[in-house]
Protein backbone atom coordinates (compact mmCIF):
# COMPACT_ATOMS: atom_id res chain seq x y z
CA UNK A 1 0.00 0.00 0.00
CA UNK A 2 3.01 2.30 0.52
CA UNK A 3 3.60 2.81 -3.20
CA UNK A 4 0.06 4.12 -3.76
CA UNK A 5 0.35 6.57 -0.90
CA UNK A 6 3.78 7.92 -1.84
CA UNK A 7 2.68 9.29 -5.22
CA UNK A 8 5.72 7.83 -6.99
CA UNK A 9 6.64 4.71 -8.91
CA UNK A 10 4.60 2.32 -11.02
CA UNK A 11 2.05 1.83 -8.25
CA UNK A 12 1.23 5.54 -8.26
CA UNK A 13 0.89 5.46 -12.04
CA UNK A 14 -1.49 2.52 -11.75
CA UNK A 15 -3.59 4.35 -9.17
CA UNK A 16 -3.62 7.47 -11.33
CA UNK A 17 -4.85 5.42 -14.29
CA UNK A 18 -7.50 3.81 -12.10
CA UNK A 19 -8.73 7.18 -10.86
CA UNK A 20 -8.75 8.57 -14.39
CA UNK A 21 -10.89 5.74 -15.76
CA UNK A 22 -13.33 5.80 -12.82
CA UNK A 23 -13.87 9.56 -12.96
CA UNK A 24 -14.13 9.59 -16.75
CA UNK A 25 -16.67 6.75 -16.73
CA UNK A 26 -18.78 8.59 -14.16
CA UNK A 27 -18.75 11.71 -16.36
CA UNK A 28 -19.71 9.66 -19.42
CA UNK A 29 -22.57 8.00 -17.51
CA UNK A 30 -23.67 11.46 -16.35
CA UNK A 31 -23.23 10.37 -12.73
CA UNK A 32 -20.99 13.43 -12.55
CA UNK A 33 -23.13 15.89 -14.53
CA UNK A 34 -21.95 19.22 -16.02
CA UNK A 35 -20.98 21.58 -13.22
CA UNK A 36 -20.51 18.77 -10.65
CA UNK A 37 -17.75 19.71 -8.21
CA UNK A 38 -14.97 17.12 -8.03
CA UNK A 39 -13.74 16.98 -4.44
CA UNK A 40 -10.35 15.27 -4.53
CA UNK A 41 -10.39 14.06 -0.93
CA UNK A 42 -13.84 12.51 -1.28
CA UNK A 43 -12.94 10.72 -4.51
CA UNK A 44 -9.64 9.54 -3.04
CA UNK A 45 -11.51 8.11 -0.06
CA UNK A 46 -13.98 6.29 -2.30
CA UNK A 47 -11.12 4.77 -4.31
CA UNK A 48 -8.97 4.02 -1.24
CA UNK A 49 -5.98 6.02 -2.42
CA UNK A 50 -4.23 9.31 -1.67
CA UNK A 51 -5.19 12.56 -3.37
CA UNK A 52 -1.95 12.54 -5.43
CA UNK A 53 -3.10 10.07 -8.13
CA UNK A 54 -6.58 11.62 -8.11
CA UNK A 55 -5.04 15.03 -8.75
CA UNK A 56 -3.05 13.58 -11.66
CA UNK A 57 -6.23 12.05 -13.08
CA UNK A 58 -8.05 15.39 -12.78
CA UNK A 59 -5.21 17.13 -14.65
CA UNK A 60 -5.45 14.60 -17.45
CA UNK A 61 -9.22 15.08 -17.70
CA UNK A 62 -8.70 18.84 -17.69
CA UNK A 63 -6.37 18.46 -20.69
CA UNK A 64 -9.19 16.56 -22.43
CA UNK A 65 -11.58 19.46 -21.59
CA UNK A 66 -13.87 17.16 -19.61
CA UNK A 67 -12.93 18.96 -16.40
CA UNK A 68 -12.45 22.66 -15.66
CA UNK A 69 -10.31 23.98 -12.81
CA UNK A 70 -10.98 27.38 -11.26
CA UNK A 71 -8.65 28.97 -8.68
CA UNK A 72 -10.16 29.19 -5.19
CA UNK A 73 -13.06 27.03 -6.37
CA UNK A 74 -11.55 23.75 -7.51
CA UNK A 75 -12.32 21.28 -10.26
CA UNK A 76 -15.73 20.62 -11.73
CA UNK A 77 -17.16 18.78 -14.73
CA UNK A 78 -17.04 21.12 -17.70
CA UNK A 79 -20.08 22.87 -19.03
CA UNK A 80 -20.43 22.73 -22.82
CA UNK A 81 -21.59 25.33 -25.30
CA UNK A 82 -22.80 25.02 -28.87
CA UNK A 83 -19.43 25.76 -30.45
CA UNK A 84 -17.72 23.01 -28.44
CA UNK A 85 -20.42 20.57 -29.45
CA UNK A 86 -20.16 21.47 -33.13
CA UNK A 87 -16.38 21.20 -33.11
CA UNK A 88 -16.41 17.83 -31.34
CA UNK A 89 -19.03 16.40 -33.67
CA UNK A 90 -17.14 17.60 -36.74
CA UNK A 91 -13.87 16.13 -35.47
CA UNK A 92 -15.52 12.88 -34.45
CA UNK A 93 -17.13 12.56 -37.88
CA UNK A 94 -13.70 12.68 -39.51
CA UNK A 95 -11.91 10.46 -36.99
CA UNK A 96 -14.65 7.87 -36.54
CA UNK A 97 -15.31 7.70 -40.27
CA UNK A 98 -11.66 6.84 -40.88
CA UNK A 99 -11.50 4.36 -37.98
CA UNK A 100 -14.68 2.59 -39.14
CA UNK A 101 -13.37 2.28 -42.68
CA UNK A 102 -9.96 0.98 -41.55
CA UNK A 103 -11.57 -1.50 -39.17
CA UNK A 104 -14.16 -2.84 -41.62
CA UNK A 105 -11.95 -5.58 -43.17
CA UNK A 106 -11.27 -6.98 -39.69
CA UNK A 107 -14.96 -7.40 -38.85
CA UNK A 108 -16.02 -11.04 -38.98
CA UNK A 109 -19.55 -12.14 -39.94
CA UNK A 110 -20.14 -12.70 -36.22
CA UNK A 111 -19.05 -9.13 -35.44
CA UNK A 112 -21.43 -7.77 -38.07
CA UNK A 113 -24.25 -9.91 -36.71
CA UNK A 114 -23.57 -8.64 -33.18
CA UNK A 115 -23.68 -5.03 -34.37
CA UNK A 116 -26.89 -5.70 -36.28
CA UNK A 117 -28.41 -7.28 -33.16
CA UNK A 118 -27.69 -4.09 -31.21
CA UNK A 119 -29.27 -2.00 -33.97
CA UNK A 120 -32.32 -4.29 -33.98
CA UNK A 121 -32.67 -3.67 -30.24
CA UNK A 122 -32.54 0.06 -30.90
CA UNK A 123 -35.27 -0.30 -33.55
CA UNK A 124 -37.51 -2.25 -31.15
CA UNK A 125 -36.93 0.43 -28.52
CA UNK A 126 -38.35 3.15 -30.76
CA UNK A 127 -41.91 2.12 -29.85
CA UNK A 128 -41.39 2.97 -26.18
CA UNK A 129 -38.54 5.41 -26.60
CA UNK A 130 -36.02 5.84 -23.78
CA UNK A 131 -33.28 8.31 -24.83
CA UNK A 132 -30.85 7.07 -22.17
CA UNK A 133 -31.10 3.41 -23.24
CA UNK A 134 -31.00 4.37 -26.91
CA UNK A 135 -27.85 6.40 -26.32
CA UNK A 136 -26.11 3.55 -24.49
CA UNK A 137 -26.96 1.14 -27.31
CA UNK A 138 -25.85 3.70 -29.88
CA UNK A 139 -22.41 3.88 -28.25
CA UNK A 140 -22.30 0.08 -28.17
CA UNK A 141 -23.11 -0.09 -31.86
CA UNK A 142 -20.46 2.37 -32.94
CA UNK A 143 -17.88 0.77 -30.66
CA UNK A 144 -18.47 -2.53 -32.45
CA UNK A 145 -17.33 -0.81 -35.65
CA UNK A 146 -14.52 1.55 -34.73
CA UNK A 147 -12.76 -0.69 -32.17
CA UNK A 148 -11.59 -2.91 -35.04
CA UNK A 149 -9.43 -0.05 -36.29
CA UNK A 150 -5.83 -1.35 -36.51
CA UNK A 151 -4.30 2.08 -35.88
CA UNK A 152 -4.03 2.47 -32.07
CA UNK A 153 -3.35 6.21 -32.20
CA UNK A 154 -6.43 6.87 -34.29
CA UNK A 155 -8.47 4.63 -32.00
CA UNK A 156 -7.30 6.58 -28.95
CA UNK A 157 -8.34 9.85 -30.62
CA UNK A 158 -11.80 8.47 -31.40
CA UNK A 159 -12.28 7.28 -27.82
CA UNK A 160 -11.08 10.61 -26.44
CA UNK A 161 -13.56 12.52 -28.61
CA UNK A 162 -16.38 10.22 -27.51
CA UNK A 163 -15.29 11.03 -23.97
CA UNK A 164 -15.63 14.75 -24.63
CA UNK A 165 -19.19 14.14 -25.75
CA UNK A 166 -19.88 11.87 -22.80
CA UNK A 167 -21.92 14.44 -20.93
CA UNK A 168 -23.70 15.62 -24.09
CA UNK A 169 -25.27 12.50 -25.53
CA UNK A 170 -28.69 11.90 -24.07
CA UNK A 171 -30.87 14.72 -25.21
CA UNK A 172 -30.51 15.06 -28.96
CA UNK A 173 -32.65 11.92 -29.26
CA UNK A 174 -35.24 13.39 -26.91
CA UNK A 175 -34.96 16.94 -28.24
CA UNK A 176 -35.04 15.73 -31.88
CA UNK A 177 -36.78 12.32 -31.55
CA UNK A 178 -37.16 11.85 -35.31
CA UNK A 179 -33.39 11.63 -35.55
CA UNK A 180 -33.40 8.29 -33.70
CA UNK A 181 -35.42 6.57 -36.43
CA UNK A 182 -33.18 8.00 -39.15
CA UNK A 183 -30.10 6.98 -37.18
CA UNK A 184 -30.93 3.26 -37.07
CA UNK A 185 -31.59 3.26 -40.82
CA UNK A 186 -28.17 4.77 -41.39
CA UNK A 187 -26.64 2.15 -39.08
CA UNK A 188 -28.02 -0.61 -41.29
CA UNK A 189 -26.67 1.11 -44.39
CA UNK A 190 -23.17 1.22 -42.89
CA UNK A 191 -23.42 -2.45 -41.92
CA UNK A 192 -24.47 -3.41 -45.44
CA UNK A 193 -21.44 -1.59 -46.84
CA UNK A 194 -19.13 -3.43 -44.43
CA UNK A 195 -20.85 -6.76 -45.08
CA UNK A 196 -20.53 -6.49 -48.85
CA UNK A 197 -16.91 -5.39 -48.78
CA UNK A 198 -17.59 -1.92 -50.14
CA UNK A 199 -14.61 0.39 -50.81
CA UNK A 200 -13.14 2.01 -47.71
CA UNK A 201 -13.97 5.44 -49.13
CA UNK A 202 -17.69 4.54 -49.29
CA UNK A 203 -17.71 3.25 -45.71
CA UNK A 204 -15.86 6.31 -44.45
CA UNK A 205 -18.23 8.65 -46.28
CA UNK A 206 -21.32 6.88 -44.89
CA UNK A 207 -19.99 6.97 -41.32
CA UNK A 208 -19.04 10.63 -41.65
CA UNK A 209 -22.41 11.58 -43.16
CA UNK A 210 -24.14 9.71 -40.34
CA UNK A 211 -22.35 11.82 -37.75
CA UNK A 212 -22.98 14.99 -39.75
CA UNK A 213 -26.69 14.25 -39.94
CA UNK A 214 -26.92 14.17 -36.14
CA UNK A 215 -25.18 17.52 -35.93
CA UNK A 216 -27.43 18.97 -38.64
CA UNK A 217 -30.55 17.73 -36.83
CA UNK A 218 -29.47 19.51 -33.67
CA UNK A 219 -28.54 22.76 -35.41
CA UNK A 220 -31.81 22.79 -37.38
CA UNK A 221 -33.95 22.89 -34.26
CA UNK A 222 -34.82 26.21 -32.68
CA UNK A 223 -34.18 26.03 -28.93
CA UNK A 224 -37.42 26.55 -26.97
CA UNK A 225 -35.82 29.21 -24.75
CA UNK A 226 -33.68 30.76 -27.49
CA UNK A 227 -35.11 34.25 -27.02
CA UNK A 228 -34.21 34.21 -23.33
CA UNK A 229 -30.52 33.40 -23.62
CA UNK A 230 -27.44 33.83 -25.79
CA UNK A 231 -27.58 31.33 -28.69
CA UNK A 232 -24.12 29.92 -27.90
CA UNK A 233 -25.15 28.36 -24.60
CA UNK A 234 -26.00 24.67 -24.72
CA UNK A 235 -28.74 24.03 -22.20
CA UNK A 236 -29.85 20.86 -23.95
CA UNK A 237 -27.09 18.27 -24.32
CA UNK A 238 -26.76 15.52 -26.88
CA UNK A 239 -24.92 12.71 -28.71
Amino acid sequence: MSDTRSGSGSGAQSKSQQAYHVIKERIIRNEYSPGYRLVLGRIAGELDMSVVPVREAIRRLEAETLVTYEPNVGAHVSMVDDSQYRHSMQVLGILEGAATALGAPAMSPEDIESARHINDQMIRGLEHFDPHSFTAQNHQFHSMLFTHCPNPRLLDLVKAEWGRLGNLRDSTFSFVPGRARESVREHEHILQLVETGAPASDIEAAAREHRGATLAAYLAVKHPDETDRPPTRLETTTH
